[in-house]
C-alpha cells in the first residue's frame, strides 16, 4: 500500500515539472546533456536570426524566403540535415559559405553546416538516457571547428574586399560584438560537454593545436 501511494505521488509530478516515466532512465549527466543540447539549439537559432538580419541579401537570393521559414527548415526536424539547394552539409557546408565563388545563400549554408556538425557531435540524439554514449573527442573537435569557422568568416572577402558574411562591426561602423559572444557560448557549451563526458568515461581529451596558416576543419 505504501509502495502504491509512493508511486502515485511520483507519477503525479512535482511543482511545475510534470513527471515523465522515461526520466527514470536518466542519470544526472544525461540531464546535463539534455540541458546543454537544448541551449545549444537555442543559441544556433538566435545566431541564424541575427545573421539574416545582418545579411539580408543572402535571404533574398531565394525568392519568397523569410527568416522564420529558414529557421523552420533548419530546426524543425531532428537528425541529419539535407537540402536540395545545398549540395553538402557539416563542415563542407561551412566551407561553402565562405567560398567567394558560391552564389547561394551563405547564411543558410553556414547555419546548416554548424547545426549538422554539432548534432553529429551529439550522435544525432536530442534526448539522453542511462546508456547513451557521447564521444568526448567529437564534442571537443566540434568546439575547435566553431573557432575555425569564426576565424574564416572574419577573414572572408569578395573580390572588392567586402566581407562575404557580415558579423561584427565592419570598418567605420559601430562596433557590435554580439556575434562573437554567441559563437563563444557555443564553443563553451561544446567544451564543457567534452569535459563532462571525458570525466564520466575516465578518458583524456586529445587536444589539438589549430594551424592558423591553413585553419582546416577537423573531421568528426
Amino acid at each position: 500500500m505504501l509502495l502504491l501511494s509512493g508511486l502515485s505521488l511520483l507519477l503525479s509530478g512535482c511543482g511545475n515539472s510534470p513527471f515523465k516515466v522515461q526520466n527514470l532512465a536518466k542519470t544526472d549527466i544525461d540531464m546535463v546533456a539534455d540541458a546543454h543540447y537544448r541551449e545549444t539549439e537555442l543559441l544556433l537559432k538566435e545566431l541564424t536570426v541575427k545573421l539574416y538580419k545582418r545579411n539580408p541579401r543572402e535571404l533574398h537570393k531565394v525568392n519568397g524566403q523569410t527568416i522564420d521559414h529558414r529557421v523552420t527548415q533548419i530546426f524543425t526536424a531532428p537528425g541529419k540535415l539535407q537540402f536540395a539547394e545545398l549540395p553538402v552539409t557539416g563542415t563542407e557546408a561551412i566551407e561553402l559559405s565562405v567560398n567567394p565563388d558560391y552564389r547561394g545563400d551563405r547564411v543558410f549554408a553556414l547555419m546548416v553546416g554548424l547545426t549538422e556538425m554539432i548534432r553529429a557531435s551529439y550522435g544525432y540524439h536530442t534526448d539522453f538516457y542511462m546508456f547513451s554514449e557521447l564521444d568526448h573527442q567529437k564534442l571537443y573537435h566540434s568546439a575547435r571547428n566553431i573557432e575555425i569557422a569564426l576565424w574564416r568568416i572574419a577573414r572572408s572577402e569578395d573580390g572588392s574586399g567586402l566581407p562575404l558574411i557580415v558579423t561584427n562591426s565592419w570598418r567605420s561602423k559601430k562596433q557590435n560584438l554580439s556575434y562573437e559572444r554567441l559563437f563563444g557560448k557555443l564553443i563553451a557549451m561544446q567544451d564543457m560537454m567534452a569535459i563532462v563526458m571525458a570525466e564520466k568515461n575516465q578518458r583524456v581529451i586529445k587536444t589539438v593545436a589549430l594551424n592558423v596558416a591553413t585553419m582546416a576543419f577537423i573531421p568528426l
